[in-house]
């Protein structure tokens, strides 16, 4: 992937946090059982299904959570083109959030609201879901609407313990799937997830709804602008959705059980197989439209 060196970056959604952790008034994150490993939850890309849908979202939220020690970093402050995302990961994680808010933008029109932030942080971080650890992985927050990523999650976890690929695409397929995530709270689909586990689960269908919404970023990625009207990105290639299709892969359920526990157990996924999240993104990839990711209007979604 490479962006258009003339295109201007936003940074006024993308913010990084060092020092805090742990204070959060909400508790700590729930966690979908099955997916716990040697250094926590292993691999998810999400840790959004019903179970923290119902204590954060239906059940009223976290009751506010204090950010006071969570000092914001400088680390974003020098990424100001294209020519800089192309330079360094940071900012490209920067361009990457801002293709995906004027996609999602011009896909829903007046139904559409940017997330709160896309945050990057160390170690530890509060959050409207509770406290969050770099062992959770990265996640969406409904009640705050806010991504959140510890960075080390794609050498620590995704390449070391789950074998995944190592690519600059890998980490724009995961924003781009959490960002899915936030589409979903917008959109209500969350209020219509009821079961939590096996294959062909609510819960299921929405993380495979969330890996096809990334595939209709993904389709038309090239074509998204700046506040100016310049191009973001000034190619996406093959390689690129090549490495998008091994990282879903790579966090499917039977893939992360096969790895930490030996057994695949389909009464217990929360996330879909590897073989399904590949055919969703590819779905969107190919289609590029909200109707062809309706993974909530098929019988099965395996």
């Amino acid at each position: 992937m490479r962006f258009n060196p003339k295109a201007r970056l936003d940074t006024g959604r993308v913010r990084d946090v060092r020092g805090g952790g742990g204070g959060g008034r909400g508790g700590t994150i729930p966690v979908p059982a099955g997916l716990l490993g040697r250094g926590g939850v292993v691999g998810t890309l999400l840790v959004v299904g019903i179970v923290l849908y119902n204590t954060f979202v239906a059940g009223g939220g976290a009751g506010g959570y204090d950010t006071s020690r969570m000092a914001q970093t400088s680390r974003y402050a020098s990424c100001e083109t294209g020519a800089d995302a192309n330079a360094s990961s940071d900012c490209a994680r920067v361009a990457v959030e801002n293709s995906l808010y004027d996609y999602w933008s011009g896909e829903l029109g007046d139904r559409f609201r940017p997330e709160r932030a896309v945050e990057t942080f160390t170690g530890s971080t509060d959050t409207g879901c509770g406290p969050a650890s770099a062992d959770v992985g990265p996640f969406y927050c409904p009640t705050d609407q806010t991504i959140y990523l510890d960075t080390t999650f794609f050498d620590e976890v995704l390449e070391k313990e789950l074998g995944g690929p190592d690519g600059g695409f890998v980490e724009a397929y995961v924003l781009a799937h959490e960002y899915g995530h936030h589409i979903q709270n917008l959109l209500g689909t969350m209020g219509r997830v009821r079961t939590q586990q096996g294959a062909n689960s609510d819960s299921v269908r929405l993380e495979l709804q969330a890996d096809c919404y990334a595939g209709m970023w993904a389709k038309a990625a090239t074509s998204t602008d700046d506040g100016s009207g310049q191009p973001l990105i000034s190619e996406l290639t093959s390689d690129d959705i090549r490495l998008a299709l091994e990282a879903a892969a790579s966090v499917g359920d039977d893939r992360i059980q096969s790895k930490t526990s030996g057994q695949v157990d389909e009464e217990t996924w929360t996330h879909g197989s590897a073989q399904a999240r590949e055919r969703w993104f590819t779905t969107g990839y190919r289609k590029g439209s909200l109707q062809a990711c309706d993974t909530f209007a098929v019988d099965r979604v395996e």
